[in-house]
């Protein structure tokens, strides 16, 4: 157990803007990649892409290491990535994290593994791989990651397409063999639901919920519908918001509205035109300038009531936050609009971003070294 020192002040950085106030709880963070908030508790969870994963007292601006992790591989992209708690947590203490880690030799894949906390001593006990989204390749990009509870109680886990780079229908995204470029669904012990839409044919991984995706590292469960909402990378542009579908999919790499890096010479199909796969509720398309999305979160809290059932989403490589509006509840009639670019004057590379269930504050996690905890709090 290791406390770590520096910290001098919860409010370390206070300013106002329009509407809100931002407090920087932390610094010193190595690339935080994922959080999560203990219930009846004042501490959150934060995992560190280089292997950390640390307690923070909200109040106090505490932070605690908590030891007991499982071997990683910290290569580029790779690491301790996200982390979720078990729905019953009062009665189950399980923390969920997903990370990179290798066979043995040079090759590495996503995986989900669960472990007891100790909150006294600060320590996962127990710690169980539960799944490796296989193949194992020697790339370090990639790895999806993104985890969270349905409210059918199964745990659902994004998993990149690893990089690769061959666009025709033999892409592994598309090849339903193998669990990479795709949404996979399990119960809480890492077991294979009887209902997974796949479990009966025997050429398809049966952990797969959905497939035909690139990068999907954000995921959130619809507060009203139940539905699973993702935010997708796309290569040059071609960045979506989906609603996941069981079975469903989406594409990526023969129907996608974006293009090549570096060209504007399109990837696939005109996903529109296709029957075949399931379309975005929202999409960037080639020459527009792309949303990189990362952590993704509904908001459904009482802080800000101007935000209910909003949609946020935290955007990489242009440095902000974005806001969307969502109208309507089936998908045909949902309604998705950019409302508004939030933290955008701060350089800030948002990783993920996550409602505080007490309180409604909005926390964001900023994905750089010596990075802050931010939280934005009303004027």
């Amino acid at each position: 157990m290791m406390s770590v020192a520096g910290y001098s002040s919860v409010r370390d950085e206070e300013e106002d803007t329009d509407g809100f106030e931002v407090e920087e709880l932390e610094h010193g963070l190595s690339h935080p990649w994922g959080m999560a908030f203990l219930p009846d508790e004042t501490q959150m969870l934060v995992t560190e892409r280089d292997g950390h994963l640390s307690l923070l007292d909200r109040e106090t601006g505490d932070l605690e290491e908590v030891d007991g992790m499982p071997e990683l591989h910290v290569q580029h992209q790779g690491g301790l990535l996200d982390v979720t708690i078990h729905p019953d947590f009062s009665d189950e203490q399980w923390i969920y994290l997903t990370y990179s880690a290798t066979n043995g030799d040079d090759e590495s894949a996503t995986h989900v593994g669960r472990g007891q906390l100790d909150l006294d001593e600060a320590t996962l006990e127990e710690f169980e791989e539960l799944h490796v989204a296989e193949p194992f390749t020697g790339s370090n990009f990639h790895f999806g990651s993104r985890v969270v509870f349905g409210e059918d109680g199964l745990l659902y886990m994004t998993t990149g397409d690893q990089d690769f780079k061959d666009f025709g229908p033999d892409h592994v995204s598309q090849d339903r063999s193998n669990e990479l470029g795709a949404t996979l669904r399990l119960e809480p012990d890492g077991s294979i639901p009887d209902d997974n839409p796949f479990v009966d044919e025997d050429d398809v991984a049966d952990a797969i919920y959905s497939y035909g995706h690139r990068n999907s590292q954000g995921m959130a469960v619809h507060p009203e519908t139940g539905d699973i909402w993702q935010s997708e990378h796309g290569e040059e542009d071609g960045d979506e918001i989906n609603i996941i579908e069981a079975g469903g999919n989406y594409g990526w790499p023969v129907a996608h509205y974006g293009c090549e890096y570096d060209t504007e010479e399109p990837i696939g199909d005109m996903p529109e035109e296709r029957d075949d796969v399931v379309d975005p509720i929202y999409y960037w398309e080639c020459t527009s300038g792309g949303f990189p999305p990362s952590g993704t979160t509904f908001y459904n809290g009482d802080a800000f009531p101007e935000w209910q059932g909003d949609l946020f989403i935290g955007n990489l490589a242009d440095e902000y936050l974005g806001r969307f509006t969502v109208d309507g509840a089936d998908d045909e009639d949902i309604a998705v609009e950019e409302a508004e670019s939030l933290l955008d004057d701060r350089g800030w590379r948002i990783r993920d971003v996550e409602a505080a269930p007490d309180t409604g504050y909005l926390y964001v996690l900023v994905d750089q070294g010596n990075a802050p905890v931010v939280r934005l709090t009303p004027e």
